[in-house]
């Protein structure tokens, strides 16, 4: 493992839109650059518009969007984070492109992480049926009513998926994020046996 840098060669991909929960996608990002990954905020919007951040009801900083969803290829990432935010999550839930690549992404044995109201887009993209997750506590009927088993926990992890309620569990929800996406990097340092 490369010391200081576990993560160097990873990259993640971001994807949110206006009214993403400002913390859920700064905090999570700066963790992951701190080890080394490259970080890239795919969004249903053009490359170089922007995405407007919430502080909870306030309005945040604005964001730069890296690439529209609809040119990113899953393959190309090495693991994928939807951040929350109520009115982030209902607006990606109305792109086709956006739910179209999260239901290509998640069809990759990649690592996949959505936090707070984040994992409500996992249902439009078929992912969140038969599966043990947890998220905000008001959107847990939902995601219940579609078939997920959810807990109310800091983090879940199940299979590639990591899932957390809030703003409050972004440690735990980083740390089992860069586990994932190391174990990831060990499996593929493996390679096919010949």
């Amino acid at each position: 493992m490369k010391s200081g840098h576990p993560l160097k060669g990873k990259l993640v991909g971001m994807l949110m839109t206006d009214g993403v929960e400002q913390v859920e996608y700064t905090a999570p990002r700066e963790f992951l650059e701190q080890r080394g990954a490259t970080v890239m905020l795919l969004a249903p919007k053009e490359k170089g518009e922007h995405v407007q951040g919430m502080n909870h009801k306030d309005k945040g900083d604005s964001f730069t969007v890296d690439q529209h969803v609809r040119d990113a290829n899953p393959a190309d990432l090495d693991a994928l984070v939807l951040p929350g935010g109520s009115a982030n999550a209902a607006k990606l839930r109305q792109s086709k492109e956006a739910i179209e690549f999260i239901r290509k992404f998640g069809q990759e044995d990649k690592p996949m992480a959505a936090i707070c109201h984040g994992p409500l887009v996992l249902i439009d993209a078929g992912l969140a049926k038969a599966t043990n997750l947890t998220s905000a506590a008001d959107a847990a009927e939902e995601l219940r009513g579609a078939g997920a088993e959810w807990v109310d926990q800091e983090v879940v992890i199940a299979d590639r998926l990591v899932t957390s309620r809030g703003p409050k569990d972004i440690p735990a929800f980083n740390d089992a994020l860069a586990k994932e996406l190391m174990v990831s990097s060990q499996v593929a340092d493996l390679g096919p046996s010949s």
